[in-house]
This record gives structure tokens, C-alpha cells and sequence, in this order.
């Protein structure tokens, strides 16, 4: 979703993608993941202004999460690469 947010966002499109985090850290079935996901949400809320700054926040709460399951971290700086632009030598990872 982060990697096709416009450059640009109107007020309505920044209004409506906070709108979708507070209503997934909601929603999220697993209770205790959803719980840590509002605090998260409270703390760092979503930055809207580009698809840069998205993209950069969701990948940052992403790696947070990875990182208190002990599971190994993403590479911010390549976030357009792998869900936008695609892997520069051409891999999928599919």
C-alpha cells in the first residue's frame, strides 16, 4: 500500500491511510499484536506527507515488530526496491 501512495497526498488521502491504521491495529486478530500495534500507533503515528515518509514509517513499525520476534530486519533504504520498482538484478522472490 505504502509503495503506491502518492507523492503528493491530499488531506483526504493522509486523513483516509491514518483512518486505515487505527481501524487495522482494531481489528488485527491477534489481540496482543493489535494491542502493541496501538501503542505503536500512539507513539509514531503514521507520516503521511509523501509516499517516501509512508513507506519509510510502515517499514520502521515493521522492523520493530521483527525485531521483538527476534526475526532479522529489512533494509529501509531498499523499501521502493523490493515493493515497488522491484529488485534491481531482476530476482523475484516469489
Amino acid at each position: 500500500m505504502a509503495a503506491y501512495y502518492p507523492e503528493k497526498p491530499s488531506l483526504y488521502q493522509e486523513n483516509d491511510v491514518k483512518q486505515f491504521f487505527s481501524t487495522f491495529s482494531r481489528l488485527y486478530p491477534c489481540s496482543f499484536c493489535a494491542e502493541d500495534f496501538q501503542k505503536l500507533l500512539k507513539v509514531s503515528p503514521p507520516a503521511t506527507k509523501s509516499q517516501e515518509e509512508l513507506s519509510q514509517w510502515l517499514c520502521k513499525i515493521h522492523n520493530s515488530v521483527n525485531d521483538r520476534l527476534g526475526k532479522s530486519l529489512f533494509d529501509c533504504s531498499r523499501v521502493n526496491e523490493r515493493w515497488r520498482d522491484g529488485w534491481k538484478d531482476g530476482s523475484c522472490d516469489y
